[in-house]
């Protein structure tokens, strides 16, 4: 019976370890299709120029982030005709650190429909005819709120401050989003389009840089803290640089192999949405439809007393995929659900992310995700090379098939030798992976172009030697399902901006500091004096 049992097991673990490897096989096809070279040129931005559409694009800031101006200054480098961009940053308050460089943007390019909203301004949650409460606890929302209510045009596309793009990035995902294709064809316009990230660890060429570099190695430029004046030194000692630092490495890593493979396959076959909210874009009017319970019958019960637009997300912690999962279930004729934007990377430089700061943002990523996609977050310790190579490893080594037909040995040391193999494979293949995305070929590269973004081979300065590469490779292996482990099984609560807050079901969070029990209480749908069961608690999404 047990033998059985254990034969079952490992053809379950075959044909697990398959279909993973076929799933990596769709996204490494694609990532080396398309991010071999640099794209067409968009059709947009040469159409007439009354068939051109008007673009607003929205970036909250928060803090000093590394390379900050050069990301924020990116925008404005774009070829989309600058008569039909609007360009709106939005920060918390003026003491933020990101206010000075902003201003600094708009008096550097004082030709382009340009401004910054400020929260503590906005008249819907300050003053006589306002009311802090009229937005939910989201800072990032609460940040978008104003820029969002006064876009001009219908496209809108939220750009996370921390994210650099390249000169046509903008008129790509206005080609994607409406379908424009060359030579006057057209396809299927979609209702949402973005972006593959990609993170570029910059502590050690930013450390080596200048003072102004320095500066920009902020504590809250990768963790998410407040102290936006408390610099980030380097330092001597390999462990404690590793410690320090080790996280943007980690974070690096994944991002380039596991994440890359798995958001490219899965955005081919189209089966769920599966988005990252670094550089997303929509149309205005769809949002304030799939938001409106009068005209999209799926909002039932709590979800139709939100507010509508883009206030309606604004008390759940992840935003983005609540905003493409709601237009991905609504129906809305004649526009296809998601569009990858092939061969454009949204890419963040890092600088300061320590590896506890790495593991708490895993952390709170599965644990937000684990109630919007549970049967994916359940099976996905099983997608990691250490795991998914035991698991065919076990069964190569269990089912007779394998034994009697390639003679493969049943015993322990056999097992372990086939997934001593499986696991070098694939840590080549990441390899080759990593080294194809960071090498940066379909990255247009002019006098704008930040070193952090030129790639390893074009410039870059930011190389990795296989033996450094190999010591990253491995420590986000080897934490891989621990993290996973703590995450889904060990508790529901997350660090948020500085606070404490329990995931609920709904994807909405719930503040167990004590000073916060109103936030629960609201939460719960006890109303006091605001009728949309908004909560007062406050945090920060990345």
């Amino acid at each position: 019976m047990a033998s059985l049992l254990f034969q079952a097991l490992g053809s379950v673990g075959v044909i697990w370890g398959f279909i993973v490897i076929l799933v990596q096989g769709i996204g490494i096809y694609k990532i080396f299709r398309y991010y071999s070279s640099v794209p067409i040129e968009p059709v947009s931005p040469s159409l007439p120029k009354d068939e051109v559409p008007h673009l607003t694009i929205i970036r909250p800031a928060k803090g000093l982030e590394p390379g900050l101006y050069e990301c924020l200054a990116s925008v404005f480098h774009q070829s989309y005709p600058k008569d039909k961009l609007t360009i709106y940053f939005c920060v918390s308050s003026k003491e933020d650190a990101a206010y000075p460089v902003i201003q600094r943007l708009l008096d550097d390019y004082p030709d382009f429909d340009a401004k910054v909203f400020v929260e503590t301004e906005d008249p819907y949650l300050q003053g006589d005819n306002g009311h802090i409460d009229n937005v939910g606890p989201n800072p990032k929302i609460r940040n978008l709120s104003r820029a969002y209510r006064e876009a001009k045009g219908d496209i809108i596309w939220p750009l996370d401050c921390n994210v650099w793009i390249a000169r046509d990035v903008a008129g790509r995902m206005v080609d994607k989003l409406c379908g424009y294709r060359p030579n006057g064809q057209r396809a299927k316009p979609y209702k949402f389009v973005h972006q593959l990230p990609l993170v570029v660890d910059t502590v050690t060429s930013m450390s080596s840089l200048n003072a102004e570099g320095q500066t920009l190695l902020s504590g809250s430029a990768v963790t998410g803290g407040s102290d936006a004046q408390s610099d980030v030194n380097v330092p001597t000692s390999i462990h404690s640089r590793s410690w320090a630092h080790g996280g943007g490495r980690l974070e690096e890593m994944f991002m380039a192999t596991t994440h890359a493979k798995f958001y490219g396959a899965i955005n081919t076959v189209g089966i769920a949405p599966c988005i990252v909210g670094k550089s997303n874009m929509f149309r205005k009017s769809h949002l304030n439809r799939v938001t409106d319970p009068a005209q999209n019958p799926i909002l039932t019960g709590r979800a139709a007393t939100l507010p509508k637009g883009l206030d309606h997300f604004s008390l759940f912690m992840c935003e983005d995929h609540v905003i493409g999962d709601l237009l991905w279930r609504s129906d809305l004729p004649g526009y296809a659900n998601h569009g990858l934007v092939w061969g454009d990377l949204a890419v963040q430089p890092m600088a300061g992310m320590s590896i506890p700061a790495y593991v708490a943002r895993r952390v709170r990523w599965l644990r937000a995700r684990k109630w919007t996609v549970l049967s994916a977050t359940l099976v996905e310790h099983g997608v990691e090379s250490l795991v998914c190579c035991f698991y065919v490893s076990f069964g190569f080594t269990t089912v007779p098939w394998f034994h009697e037909t390639l003679g493969i040995p049943q015993t322990w040391a056999a097992l372990w030798y086939c997934w001593l193999v499986g696991v070098t494979l694939w840590m080549i293949v990441d390899r080759v992976v990593f080294k194809k995305l960071h090498a940066g070929q379909s990255i247009y590269i002019d006098e704008h172009t930040p070193s952090f973004a030129r790639g390893a081979g074009r410039g870059g300065a930011e190389k990795r030697r296989f033996s450094e590469w190999f010591l990253a490779w491995l420590g986000r292996e080897v934490l891989a399902l621990p993290i996973w482990t703590w995450a889904v099984f060990l508790g529901t609560s997350v660090d948020w901006r500085g606070k404490r807050f329990r995931v609920r079901s709904d994807m909405t969070v719930v503040a167990i500091d004590p000073e916060d029990e109103n936030t629960d209480a609201l939460l719960h749908g006890e109303r006091g004096s605001i009728d949309n069961h908004i909560s007062t608690a406050r945090g920060k999404i990345d």
